[in-house]
């Protein structure tokens, strides 16, 4: 087994061949569908599968990694060889890839001193700790030792980000250090300073784009002339965010001819083949002018749905491909069964507030602070304390929010102030002695610019008035990984709840729910949380996988955090809605 880069092209068993790849996040699809994708790949022509990998998945606590169930990336890239498919890893430490804190784990935020994606010699200890748990999940299959994986990427679009070569020259030194002895490779974006700051001697030089070939390889072309030309994210869509108009799509017939042109300048991987699904609280976000978290979906338009259905755009550039190589086909798998379990009422209802004892114990606090600080990472936050004096129609202000927070006095909502306000405020009218509960949520720490460091929860000081607020709060972690201790009983007036019913399923298959009559929050089905909704869209379903069903009797909690506006009935159907 042998690949090598030679000039400008790639050797793989002595061979001239061009790599046609797509990208495949494990961790954005469920174990048991890997197969059906590969197969589907394999029957579109392709000849290699590339995937990131999340280091906040696999190292959810310091020092204890996971390798199991949808993480088991040694069994994605041995399914993938035994379908016939190289494999590309781009193990990060950083992705972006719209994902929570580009795969960052959050505990960094945590540590003194910490700047990421650089020489910081704390970060630097922490990601070579993970790289080496990687490697050694993955070493024996790289293709020096017979397995399936021909390359691996250092860092991710560096050149957006920084110029510390010393970092990417130790990142280079860390991958050879532990054995790691296949071609390496940057991808970056298009222009000359990009390549500038993102490249490295000894890793190959690639590019990320989605359309005129010709043109965002003149830079490429200048810098390096004698080198195999590859891009690495040839974009076939986008993502979308929260309060989008629509949902991202684009031309079929466009990006077949993108594909078309690219193949013949060289190779390339297609971001993405399948998008799959931001499960639980894994979605990223953008923050620029405005902070913008993306949705639960990551259909991202790509050449198979979000669950795994060929679109017309898998079949326009499978024609394409067909032009570009020299062997058969496989036939086109089926899709995978949908089935419409019809509407589900949730009987069960529990107030937050009922439950706010059961799900955490308080910890004191003089002045609320950042999520981070109480060593908690993602889901809810709540900051209570009782008011010293009357109040009458006074601002509450937060000097810095993350992201969202409702506000509650004596456990009756005052009102919702959300990051993107002009104004981080809202008003209150309360006695001496009311309670002033403040829930905030995590909605996703942005993957990508200037902004990823940004704390979550009260990351500043609140105000009543024009003066802190009084210095006694209890605090309550709330990352909703656990209902079991929920009680359905009581607050049956308070927005925010939790509403529990049941469903008979009389043969498991892909289903999607619809939550027509809620606003905001998540959605638990036996145990497996399937993502965020928010009646804002443009999403309006969520996908369920036949996984995590069973025959029978199933459970489904919703965590509603703005008040129904109708009936306590969802409704699942055979298709999905994402605008």
């Amino acid at each position: 087994m042998d690949f090598k880069i030679a000039g400008s092209d790639f050797i793989v068993n002595g061979e001239k061949t061009k790599i046609i790849s797509g990208a495949v996040h494990y961790f954005r699809n469920m174990r048991g569908t890997w197969r059906d994708i590969f197969k589907k790949m394999k029957a579109m022509g392709l000849n290699c599968v590339e995937t990131y990998c999340a280091w906040n998945m696999h190292e959810k606590k310091i020092g204890e990694f996971d390798f199991t169930g949808n993480l088991d990336i040694r069994e994605f890239i041995k399914t993938a060889e035994q379908e016939g498919l190289m494999v590309i890893v781009r193990p990060g430490p950083y992705i972006c890839a719209e994902w929570e804190f580009g795969g960052l784990p959050w505990w960094l935020q945590t540590m003194d001193d910490m700047e990421i994606r650089c020489s910081n010699t704390v970060y630097m200890e922490h990601f070579e700790s993970y790289l080496k748990a990687m490697f050694d999940q993955i070493r024996d299959l790289l293709f020096t030792n017979g397995g399936p994986i021909i390359m691996l990427q250092c860092e991710n679009e560096y050149g957006y980000y920084g110029d510390d070569k010393e970092y990417l020259k130790s990142l280079y030194n860390i991958y050879r250090k532990h054995g790691i002895d296949v071609p390496l490779f940057t991808s970056d974006g298009t222009s000359e300073a990009n390549l500038l700051d993102g490249t490295i001697d000894g890793c190959l030089a690639t590019l990320n784009f989605g359309s005129r070939v010709s043109e965002n390889f003149k830079a490429h072309d200048k810098l390096f002339p004698d080198s195999p030309k590859m891009c690495m994210e040839m974009w076939n869509g986008w993502f979308d965010a929260w309060g989008d108009s629509f949902h991202h799509k684009t031309s079929a017939e466009d990006y077949a001819r993108v594909v078309d042109d690219m193949l013949t300048k060289g190779s390339l991987n297609m971001y993405m083949f399948i998008g799959g699904t931001n499960f639980g609280f894994t979605s990223g976000a953008n923050h620029y002018e405005k902070f913008t978290p993306d949705v639960t979906s990551y259909d991202y338009d790509a050449m198979l749905t979000e669950c795994g259905d060929v679109t017309e755009k898998y079949l326009k550039v499978r024609d394409v491909i067909k032009k570009h190589v020299n062997y058969e086909l496989p036939e086109i798998p089926q899709n995978r069964e949908k089935r419409a379990y019809g509407k589900v009422e949730l009987t069960q209802k529990g107030g937050f507030f009922n439950n706010l004892e059961n799900l955490s114990s308080p910890v004191f606090s003089n002045v609320p602070k950042c999520m981070e600080y109480y060593g908690q990472g993602y889901g809810y936050i709540a900051y209570k304390t009782k008011l010293n004096r009357d109040y009458i129609n006074t601002p509450i202000v937060f000097t810095d929010l993350g992201d969202r927070a409702h506000i509650y006095i004596n456990d009756k909502l005052n009102g919702i102030v959300y990051v993107n306000d002009d104004e981080l405020k809202a008003t209150i009218n309360a006695k001496s002695g009311d309670t002033l509960t403040i829930l905030v949520e995590n909605m996703g720490r942005a993957n990508f610019g200037p902004k990823m460091m940004r704390k979550k929860g009260i990351a500043g000081r609140v105000l009543l008035g024009d003066r802190i607020i009084h210095f006694n709060w209890d605090v309550y972690k709330l990352p909703m990984d656990n209902l079991d201790k929920v009680e359905y009983e009581g607050g049956f007036e308070e927005p925010s709840c939790f509403l529990k019913g049941t469903f008979n399923v009389d043969k498991v298959a892909d289903t999607f729910i619809y939550l027509d009559n809620f606003k905001k929050g998540f959605v638990v089905i036996n145990g497996f949380n399937i993502g965020r909704y928010w009646e804002i869209g443009p999403q309006k379903s969520l996908y369920v996988p036949a996984s995590i069903l069973k025959e029978g009797e199933n459970e489904i909690v919703v965590f509603e955090s703005d008040g129904l506006k109708g009936e306590s009935v969802v409704e699942f159907k055979n298709y999905p809605t994402l605008e």
